[in-house]
C-alpha cells in the first residue's frame, strides 16, 4: 500500500488484515443490493466485534445477544445508506450497534424508574429524598439537553468514553481515528458540555 495512504482506511480495527476496510465496504454495498451471501460474509467478519461492543454497553450477555441481532437486522435493512466517502464500514456498523445498545439501556432504565415510582407512591417518602430525586432528574435533563447540542462526532466520542466506558485508545479504534483526534473530540465535547450546563448553577 502506498505509504502516503492513511493506514486506517485499510485496517478498520486493531488486528484487521490490510484491505479489510475495503472488503467490508464492498460487502455492505453488495448487501444493499440484496446479496444474502455478501451479508452472511459481513456477519461472519464483524459479529464478534459487534457483540463485544453490545456487551460493553448493556453489561448483560443475554441482552447483548438481542442487541446484536437487532443491529444486524437494521444493517441489512439500511445498508444502502452506507457512504464510504463519509467514513469506514466498521465505524458505520458500530454506530448502529452502539445506538441500539444505548436504546436498550435507556429502555431498561425507564422500566426501573416506573417500578421505583410505583414503590415510592406506596410509601411515605422523606421530603429531603424527594427534593434530591427532583434535583437529580433536573440535572439528568440538563445533561441530555447539553448532549443534544454537541456535534454528532463530539457526541459519539463522549457517549463511547463516558457511557460505554471505553478508554481514549479504544474510542479511537472504534471510530477509526488517530488517538489524538479521538482525544480532541472528547475534550472539545466536554468543554461544550461544561459551557452549556454551566458551573455551579
Amino acid at each position: 500500500m502506498d505509504p502516503g495512504v492513511n493506514a486506517q482506511a485499510g485496517a478498520p480495527y486493531p488486528g484487521a488484515p490490510a484491505g479489510a476496510g475495503a472488503e467490508l465496504a464492498d460487502l455492505l454495498q453488495r448487501s444493499a443490493r440484496g446479496d444474502r451471501a455478501a451479508f452472511a460474509s459481513l456477519y461472519d467478519a464483524t459479529a464478534a466485534r459487534v457483540h463485544g461492543l453490545a456487551v460493553r454497553v448493556v453489561r448483560d450477555p443475554a441482552q447483548a445477544e438481542e442487541v446484536t441481532q437487532e443491529a444486524f437486522l437494521e444493517i441489512w435493512r439500511t445498508a444502502s445508506r452506507f457512504d464510504p466517502e463519509r467514513g469506514s464500514a466498521v465505524s458505520w456498523l458500530l454506530t448502529i450497534v452502539h445506538r441500539k445498545a444505548v436504546d436498550r439501556v435507556r429502555s431498561a432504565e425507564a422500566s426501573s424508574r416506573r417500578e421505583a415510582t410505583y414503590h415510592h407512591r406506596n410509601q411515605t417518602v422523606d421530603h429531603d429524598v424527594t427534593a434530591d430525586t427532583a434535583q437529580a432528574s433536573l440535572e439528568a435533563r440538563r445533561v441530555r439537553a447539553a448532549l443534544a447540542g454537541l456535534t454528532e462526532v463530539q457526541r459519539e466520542a463522549i457517549e463511547l468514553a463516558y457511557f460505554g466506558g471505553y478508554t481514549h485508545t479504544e474510542v479511537a479504534a472504534l471510530l477509526d481515528l488517530p488517538v489524538g483526534t479521538a482525544k480532541t473530540r472528547i475534550r472539545d465535547g466536554l468543554i461544550r458540555l461544561r459551557d452549556t450546563i454551566g458551573v455551579g448553577r
